[in-house]
């Protein structure tokens, strides 16, 4: 019982959730949950020893998780105190030990996992590590080569997917070609209402600038050749090989 409440002041803490208990026939058996869309991504529930497989008929807690990889999870049921899921015959849940065996560490990395697997799409977003964007700029609309002499941070259109935490790389369109800038988004979802023939705007987003280029290293020409992209429509992801080049 004292691991289940260091789950819960963990849980607290990093997510401002309490369990709550939803079964009548199992009153003991606690649920986190997410609050907006209300799935779980833990479950406790004591079970005798003898059901897991494990020598004694004595009762012991365990803690029913979800994981991303169904492979991890066949990796970690080979360790002392993992278990698939019990009562869950998805593969994707595993059962934690409480008992000490599986330390109070893992058991929290466990949690977090399950608590993004399970999350809503706008909190997977939220919550997700940081990426790497191209994002392209057309100098017909917008003095992007100039973009900078002055201030080091601007407003920009802010593309779909992008949070605050991302890092984009400016790539000027014809004539200019190239990538210019890497930059920092600082803030998102700054609201705005902008519209022509060509353009519309209903989101900015802050960049700051951390890298100039100069439009020689990085033209279209050597982006095609050496990393296969053919073009920069709209915000899209930097091959790993191309963001070991623009790091150098």
């Amino acid at each position: 019982m004292m691991l289940r409440e260091e789950i819960f002041k963990y849980v607290m803490e990093k997510y401002k959730i309490e369990p709550d208990y939803p079964f009548s026939t199992y009153p003991s058996f606690p649920v986190l949950r997410h609050e907006d869309n209300r799935k779980w991504f833990a479950l406790i529930m004591d079970v005798p020893r003898e059901k897991l497989g494990l020598k004694g008929a004595e009762y012991v807690d365990i803690m029913n998780v979800k994981l991303g990889d169904p492979m991890l999870v066949d990796m970690l049921v080979q360790r002392p105190g993992y278990f698939y899921g019990y009562h869950i015959t998805r593969s994707s849940w595993i059962s934690v030990l409480l008992d000490g065996t599986v330390p109070f560490e893992e058991i929290c990395q466990w949690i977090d996992e399950s608590y993004a697997v399970t999350a809503s799409r706008r909190k997977k977003q939220k919550i997700r590590p940081p990426r790497e964007w191209i994002v392209p700029a057309n100098p017909k609309y917008y003095d992007i080569e100039h973009a900078f002499d002055s201030v080091r941070e601007i407003d920009w259109k802010q593309g779909r997917g992008i949070k605050a935490g991302d890092t984009v790389y400016l790539y000027a369109a014809a004539p200019v070609s190239a990538i210019l800038y890497k930059c920092t988004v600082t803030e998102t979802d700054i609201p705005c209402d902008y519209s022509d023939e060509k353009l519309t705007i209903t989101a900015l987003m802050k960049i700051k600038l951390q890298k100039r280029y100069q439009p020689t290293q990085f033209p279209l020409k050597k982006l095609k050749e050496e990393y296969g992209i053919y073009g920069v429509r709209g915000p899209r992801g930097v091959p790993d090989q191309l963001r070991e080049a623009l790091e150098k």
